[in-house]
């Protein structure tokens, strides 16, 4: 008798978060947050500073940048139209060795059907797509008995750049 693969070793996608670090306060995070909710249609976070930094004028508690984390069909569709304005290239160094993404667009306007706008000006954003098996990531999670997920069921850097090719076709380009 023929075994099937297991279904619940599947790789998808957890999440994709959208970083834009804008370093101050003020009109030019707003304009940033604007950025985000155009591109996705969500009302991003602020994030914080966690320590005061005299030389940049930070101090703690700060706000100093947005983020936006989009799960299920909504990361899928974002993620897409990043990997279009990459030209669906990626280089081998943003895989990183727990098998997570990360890449950088340096213009919103790249994206498709955007226009520069001199009200908002130009923000670069940070994008970072974790991965995971479809089964047994409840273990690190739960209250009660949780535990560490074993090696066996952790997802690869080679086993990500493989999906992302099959499902995404994207070209991962062999930097050193």
């Amino acid at each position: 008798m023929k075994r099937k693969d297991n279904p619940m070793r599947d790789i998808v996608i957890d999440k994709v978060v959208i970083n834009i670090g804008v370093g101050e306060g003020g009109e030019k995070l707003r304009r940033a947050a604007k950025v985000v909710e155009l591109l996705t249609g969500k009302t991003p976070t602020y994030t914080k500073a966690k320590k005061t930094i005299r030389d940049f004028n930070i101090r703690k508690n700060l706000p100093i940048g947005v983020k936006l984390t989009l799960r299920g069909k909504e990361a899928e569709e974002f993620l897409r139209k990043a990997l279009w304005v990459r030209d669906f290239k990626v280089p081998n160094y943003s895989f990183d060795s727990t098998g997570n993404l990360n890449f950088g667009i340096p213009d919103y306007t790249e994206f498709e059907g955007m226009k520069y706008d001199p009200d908002i000006g130009i923000f670069g954003m940070d994008i970072n797509v974790v991965f995971r098996r479809r089964g047994g990531y409840r273990v690190a999670r739960r209250r009660i008995k949780r535990g560490k997920i074993p090696a066996r069921h952790r997802v690869t850097r080679e086993e990500t750049m493989e999906f992302m090719k099959k499902e995404f076709g994207v070209k991962v380009l062999e930097v050193e």
